[in-house]
């Protein structure tokens, strides 16, 4: 006798719905606080022109989200 679930299944497929269906958009790169927020942001924006690019995190992102000082903190400004 066959369980009624796997005849469920078989009836209700969709393997070929999600064979054919498009890639989600990445969002990883958006996760985790402001600093990989903007950052994010900003590669998404630039892969419009260029596909392939990648955006690093710059020292300006670092000071302006509060995760760097303009200077080393040993008194010297």
């Amino acid at each position: 006798m066959e369980n009624p679930r796997i005849r469920t299944a078989r009836d209700n497929d969709d393997s070929d719905i999600i064979d054919n269906a498009g890639g989600a958009p990445d969002k990883t790169g958006r996760e985790g606080g402001n600093l990989q927020r903007d950052v994010g942001t900003r590669d998404e924006l630039a892969r419009v022109d260029k596909p392939e690019t990648h955006t690093r995190v710059t020292k300006a992102d670092d000071i302006e989200n509060d995760a760097r000082y303009p200077k080393d903190r040993r008194g010297d400004m």
